[in-house]
Formats: structure tokens, sequence, C-alpha cells
């Protein structure tokens, strides 16, 4: 999708590396409204029985079922290090950012420890932090298989 430097959006759609993902268009400053999840608000007793990873709990009473493609909010991907944050206000979602994001950045929120723990822990988490931290545990021991440590002197002074 291709959008002149003209357009009015904030955002695009484009892959990410897990799946489709929601990127920044423009500079987006902390503080500043993304988008809003929208959606059926659906009662709780009913979206426990759909099978839909779309579904975003407003609160104990009512979920928004954000499967429709026409809500861009269902791109925004979890990230452990997020740079936004959603909030719900009048049974609105709203997705606002908590730190800059440049032009090209992919915006992210955290997704909370529930949805993690249900969907995102057994495959592993896949967000650029968790990423980046994995890579850091993969070269550090790999810098330490095969050398041996190097004993020191014997003895006293020389």
């Amino acid at each position: 999708m291709s959008r002149t430097s003209g357009s009015r959006r904030l955002f695009r759609v484009g892959r990410s590396k897990t799946g489709l993902g929601l990127f920044a268009a423009k500079l987006i400053r902390r503080g500043s409204f993304i988008v809003y999840y929208t959606g059926r608000k659906l009662p709780n007793r009913i979206a426990d029985e759909l099978d839909n990873k779309y579904l975003f709990e407003i609160n104990n009473r009512w979920t928004m079922d954000g499967s429709p493609r026409r809500n861009v909010a269902r791109y925004v991907n979890h990230s452990c290090r997020p740079n936004a944050e959603t909030d719900v206000k009048k049974h609105k979602i709203i997705i606002s950012a908590i730190r800059t994001i440049h032009p090209g950045d992919e915006i992210t929120y955290n997704y909370g420890r529930n949805y993690f723990n249900a969907f995102i822990k057994e495959k592993g988490c896949k967000c650029a932090a968790c990423h980046h931290k994995r890579a850091v545990l993969r070269s550090a021991s790999k810098g330490r298989k095969g050398r041996k440590r190097r004993k020191g002197r014997k003895g006293g002074k020389r």
C-alpha cells in the first residue's frame, strides 16, 4: 500500500515479524491519540464462546469484538516494551503513544498478563524486546563455549 507524503493518516498496515502490524507513517508524539479499537460490543458470556483472537475486554461485563478489517487497531501487535497503551473511557478503547514513535516504527502495546499466558507464552514471545534479549543471551553463551578458563600463576609476587 503506497501513500503519498500528503496523507493525513498517522499509520499504515505492513508486514511485521509476527504477521501484519501497524507502523507509524508520521512522527507520533508522546501522549498523542493514535486510533480507536472498534467493533461490536458483546456481553462477556457470549464473547467467551467465540473462537476469536481480536476480543478486547472492556470491563467485567462487556467485550469488544475487533475482528472486522475496518478496525485497523487490530493490527497493533504485542510488545513487552511497548510504545503505546490502551485506555477505556465510556466503553471506547483508545490507543495512545507513551513514547515518541518515529516514522517506520511498529506501534505496539502490552496485551496484558492473561492474554500473554493464554496465547503467547506457549509459543514464545516474538516482540522486538524479547527477540533482542534472546540474541544477547545466545551471543553471550557462544562466547563462553569452547573457551577454557585461564589458570592463574601459582606462587606469589614476581
